[in-house]
């Protein structure tokens, strides 16, 4: 049998310290799609980010994973969950991708393991994704995956020169369990 963290194409695994540079050209990414922009890192201060996760224990529901393409070998993105409430059931998850392996379904592929993990084995009962409204992919990805658009915050975030609105989508439980077999990899 192989892991749960196992797909078709990625293999969803902890932050090691040698992934400093990935995690420095994910940012650097971002900041290239016009998402919010800030101040510049060392290299120092990535590798040390790396290693510090690289060694954190996991004593909550509030984790990132590294994407690793299992064709490849290479760190291809990043996933997470940022907020979780077990008391009400709920959590919050991020993904980011490389600006080189968009489009390919890693993200689809890795968010839908992330989201049946914590669905199924830790019962949470809802996930939301707060997305830029300019970011079309990542709210396509998230309608693809069933969420659904609950609001809009207008003006919420500013970066780039001007206020940007944000847009929250969410998915319940059981409304991902009738989209996504549990059989999937």
């Amino acid at each position: 049998m192989t892991s749960f963290w196992t797909g078709n194409r990625i293999r969803l695994r902890g932050i090691e310290p040698d992934d400093w540079t990935p995690f420095m050209r994910f940012a650097t990414d971002e900041e290239r799609l016009g998402d919010l922009l800030n101040p510049p890192r060392s290299a120092e201060s990535f590798r040390s980010w790396a290693t510090e996760q690289s060694t954190a224990g996991s004593d909550s529901d509030c984790f990132r994973l590294v994407i690793e393409a299992l064709d490849t070998g290479e760190a291809v993105g990043t996933v997470g969950v940022h907020q979780a409430d077990p008391r009400s059931g709920w959590f919050e998850y991020g993904i980011t991708m490389g600006a080189d392996h968009r489009r390919k379904g890693y993200a689809a592929e890795a968010a839908a393991k992330l989201l049946r993990f914590m669905f199924a084995e830790r019962r949470y009962h809802k996930c939301q994704a707060r997305i830029f409204a300019h970011n079309e992919a990542s709210l396509a990805l998230q309608r693809r995956l069933g969420f659904v658009e609950e609001g809009r915050l207008r003006d919420q975030v500013f970066f780039a020169g001007r206020h940007h609105d944000l847009v929250l989508m969410g998915i319940l439980a059981d409304e991902f369990t009738r989209l996504h077999s549990p059989s999937e990899p």
